[in-house]
């Protein structure tokens, strides 16, 4: 499967009118000597995160192509299922979500608001094994919420936003789970702005990315729990995104719990922003200095779908 440039170009005009061109603002807070950090604000959009460009660009490629009358099927974390229930619902395509039982109930609620119906499963590699068998048996069309091209193509409109919005963009910061968001906006960046260094960060308690490079594979890990719960789980053996990010990224880092917690926290405090955890990693990796950056640096803020007992138990 190979993503280019024309793809990523396709789906930012086919989403055009459907999902936000975000502000990339700068943060006075956490700009220091020598850098300067921009928040790309992927918060403001449409379902709250990011997700709703790849599930826009994959449910109106399947329009086009007049297969928009079939059941979708897909698995998630919360995010890629709310935003694959809003763009279904607008479509008015039926779609069932494979969901870890412990996703944030902010989330599934979203979902289950948007006419989605919901399968609970034990964890998130549950969800995605369940809803590739339902799928493969003739449930419906399987959409991934990372392994996809559309889905891939769409998060890669955010690369062809900040080379716009920043032209002289030292590095970008992108949180890291299945790689879907990453490989998009690499793909993006190494074709409009090569010398613009694309960095990934994840977390300790779920970094599939760090371990299969580092083995030359694919390999499984053990995932324990996270404030980050977007980014974590094990990766599609099938995947795509693990060659893609082989080939686009230049670096990733990996992020303590604390990290993302106190990141979390200042993030709230100092920009009067409402994020959620996975959205926290890019900060995080700056304040705890695992990134050495500067020059002009745009962290993704990718989502503010947190639970307000856990936002409030952090603040407090």
């Amino acid at each position: 499967m190979t993503i280019g440039l024309d793809d990523v170009l396709a789906a930012a005009e086919r989403i055009a009118a459907l999902a936000f061109q975000t502000p990339l603002r700068g943060s006075e807070w956490l700009s220091a000597q020598g850098v300067n950090v921009f928040f790309k604000l992927e918060t403001v959009q449409p379902t709250c995160s990011y997700k709703i460009r790849g599930a826009f660009n994959a449910v109106q490629r399947l329009a086009e192509e007049g297969s928009a009358d079939q059941r979708l099927v897909t698995a998630s974390a919360g995010n890629h299922g709310r935003a694959l229930a809003y763009a279904a619902s607008i479509f008015d395509i039926p779609l069932v979500v494979f969901i870890a039982e412990d996703a944030p109930r902010t989330k599934a609620e979203a979902i289950a608001r948007s006419g989605a119906e919901l399968r609970p499963c034990a964890s998130y590699d549950e969800a995605e094994r369940q809803a590739k068998a339902f799928a493969k048996d003739g449930g419906g069309v399987y959409i991934s919420p990372y392994s996809h091209p559309d889905v891939i193509a769409g998060a890669g409109t955010i690369g062809l936003e900040l080379a716009e919005q920043q032209p002289d963009l030292d590095a970008v910061i992108v949180p890291i789970g299945g790689g879907g968001l990453i490989s998009g906006i690499g793909i993006a960046m190494k074709a409009l702005s090569p010398s613009t260094r694309v960095i990934g960060v994840e977390v300790a308690a779920s970094c599939p990315f760090t371990k299969s490079l580092e083995a030359g594979r694919l390999v499984t890990i053990d995932v324990r729990p996270s404030l980050a719960d977007g980014l974590t789980g094990n990766l599609d053996p099938d995947t795509v995104t693990l060659d893609i990010v082989r080939d686009v990224v230049d670096e990733i880092v990996v992020v303590e719990e604390e990290d993302v917690r106190q990141a979390l926290a200042a993030v709230v405090a100092n920009e009067h922003l409402v994020i959620e955890g996975a959205a926290a990693v890019g900060p995080a990796a700056l304040l705890s200095r695992r990134i050495q950056a500067k020059g002009n640096v745009a962290v993704i803020l990718t989502g503010a779908n947190i639970d307000m007992g856990t936002l409030a138990a952090l603040l407090r």
